[in-house]
């Protein structure tokens, strides 16, 4: 839920701050007052894009921020976490959104910089807002399928993820078909040059990493006078000529024999020389080895090289390794396995084209005859829930029609769209067709309710949508934002006082100048605050004892309601 939003030099907004409550939020005042810029404010924090016009004249930038409280498993997590966003679910969630004179937007998440695209991505699982006559995603009929199957998920996501992976596996198969069909006459000319590379490669009898292993065997092979002389030399200097080790042992044995003398000085000086005399004549042993070990052999050198100037001729043509030569010989000698056995493959392939698309087809009827079952099911809770909002004979029906040329798409062999009849007599028709503002409200607030369950968005946010509605409809319109409210947090622009008694908090907003600058303020209304908003919505300017009673007894009576529906 949001639990607080504050917003700087917005419009005529100078500084105002909403500190939010679980349930129902009513926002109500005067035409012109600036309701729709505090909806604005939570557009840009959910993404929408912004302009310089926002900003208040004479300042140098607008600024919106706003915490939210996401309860963890909730899929905004796991969205930032793929945008590479910090957050940890047991915290609140903060966006802030900065926008300058010059009309550039800056972005930010629990302070880390994001792009809007990102923040649009984040925000989509934060904030629903509906205007009346916004084209909402309900209203979209390429969006139908996707919200009947997030109503169906229990039931159609298995069916939907295994007609998907059957789906790419055909594409797959049939791309490899169409490679095969389109081999040119240019791809058979290669096939000498193919034969040619393969046998170069194949004869070569390369090893990974033999190149590595060849030139250090050459290093030492081109160098073994040098290893000899110096490691005979190294010997000789340790053992030959009475020098060397013959002096460390006879300064060893000296040492030994006035150790016990004074042996807090000299018993450890006399160790460390015993142990340097025993680790100098071990390497003396192993250079003596190192240096018998020294092969002189011409002829092998000469191998090496013809050997090393082979394999360079080689990655000049094919690979910077040989490990990258051997796999370039593993691609062409596919290539050309392809090109010499094309027909028998390419009956292979067809065959499995036809055996992939009849389970292809078998999983696509599985799934629309899933989703025709969700669908019934759908148009039976959204019948239902326009009966509560007094559109007793309306009809509503999930279409289905198969996709264009009857071709299988990812989502599916069926095209999906909400239809609807409000009327007795009329046929039914598309949902953006609705030509009632009224209607238009209730439609989309009984397709809301429905699906505020599943969607999982917090905010949902509900901008003049009853326009156009009075008397029961209104009543009804406002008990149902109520009722949704119990399962997500709802605001409200309103003018109607039926809806506005029925929020759980209400906020007043008004201008008021100074004689030179314009503010809008936002006041959080208490009860008696409350009555006599309510009772200026129901009487006009002049506020009347009777309005005031009147508006008191709507208030006692929406509490009461609101407490049968808990």
């Amino acid at each position: 839920m949001l639990l607080e939003m504050s917003i700087r030099h917005l419009a005529v907004i100078e500084h105002v701050e909403l500190h939010c409550k679980n349930g129902f939020h009513v926002l109500t005042g005067e035409t012109g007052a600036g309701k729709s810029i505090i909806i604005d404010a939570l557009s840009l924090i959910a993404g929408g894009r912004s302009s310089s016009d926002l900003v208040r004249y004479g300042s140098d930038k607008a600024t919106i921020e706003a915490m939210f409280g996401i309860e963890p498993g909730h899929p905004v997590w796991a969205v930032l976490e793929r945008l590479g966003i910090e957050a940890d679910p047991e915290e609140h969630l903060i966006i802030r959104r900065e926008i300058t004179a010059q009309g550039k937007s800056t972005s930010r998440i629990n302070g880390q910089l994001v792009n809007l695209a990102m923040l649009k991505e984040v925000g989509e699982w934060l904030v629903n807002i509906h205007g009346q006559h916004e084209h909402q995603s309900l209203f979209k009929v390429e969006e139908h399928p996707r919200w009947l199957d997030l109503f169906g998920e229990a039931e159609i996501a298995p069916a939907r993820q295994a007609y998907q992976e059957a789906y790419d596996a055909y594409q797959t198969i049939r791309k490899q078909v169409r490679e095969l069909q389109d081999t040119s006459k240019q791809n058979l000319q290669m096939m000498d040059l193919y034969r040619f590379q393969v046998e170069e490669i194949r004869a070569a009898q390369l090893k990974p990493g033999e190149d590595e292993a060849l030139a250090e065997e050459k290093q030492k092979l081109g160098n073994a006078e040098k290893l000899y002389s110096n490691a005979a030399d190294a010997y000789d200097l340790l053992y030959g000529g009475g020098k060397g080790l013959d002096s460390v042992r006879r300064a060893m044995q000296k040492l030994q024999d006035i150790a016990g003398l004074d042996p807090a000085k000299l018993q450890s000086i006399a160790e460390q020389v015993q142990s340097s005399y025993y680790q100098l004549e071990d390497a003396a042993y192993q250079i003596r080895d190192y240096r018998d070990e020294v092969e002189f052999n011409p002829s092998r050198l000469d191998f090496i090289e013809q050997r090393l100037d082979t394999i360079s001729s080689l990655r000049r043509k094919y690979g910077d390794t040989v490990s990258d030569i051997l796999a370039y010989g593993d691609k062409i000698a596919h290539e050309l396995d392809l090109i010499e056995n094309k027909d028998e493959k390419l009956m292979q392939l067809e065959k499995q084209e036809q055996a992939a698309f009849a389970a292809l087809q078998r999983l696509a009827d599985d799934l629309t005859g899933l989703r025709k079952s969700v669908a019934d099911r759908l148009s039976a809770e959204i019948v239902a829930e326009l009966r509560e909002l007094h559109m007793e004979r309306t009809q509503f029906q999930v279409h289905f029609a198969p996709v264009e040329g009857r071709k299988l798409t990812r989502d599916g062999a069926d095209q999906v769209e909400f239809l609807i009849s409000a009327n007795p007599g009329e046929p039914l028709r598309s949902l953006s067709k609705i030509a009632s503002g009224g209607e238009i409200s209730r439609v989309m607030l009984a397709l809301k309710s429905i699906f505020a369950r599943v969607d999982r968005i917090p905010v949902l946010v509900f901008d003049e949508v009853d326009t156009g509605v009075s008397g029961r409809a209104a009543q009804a319109i406002a008990e149902k934002m109520s009722k949704l409210s119990q399962s997500c947090q709802v605001f409200s622009i309103t003018h109607l006082p039926q809806v506005a008694c029925m929020a759980d908090a209400h906020y007043r907003i008004h201008k008021t100048t100074d004689g030179d600058r314009t503010y809008t303020n936002v006041d959080d209304l208490g009860t008696d605050e409350r009555i006599h908003e309510l009772a200026r919505m129901l009487g006009g300017v002049e506020v009347t004892e009777k309005t005031l009673q009147h508006a008191q007894e709507m208030l006692a009576l929406a509490n009461d309601k609101k407490a049968r529906m808990v």
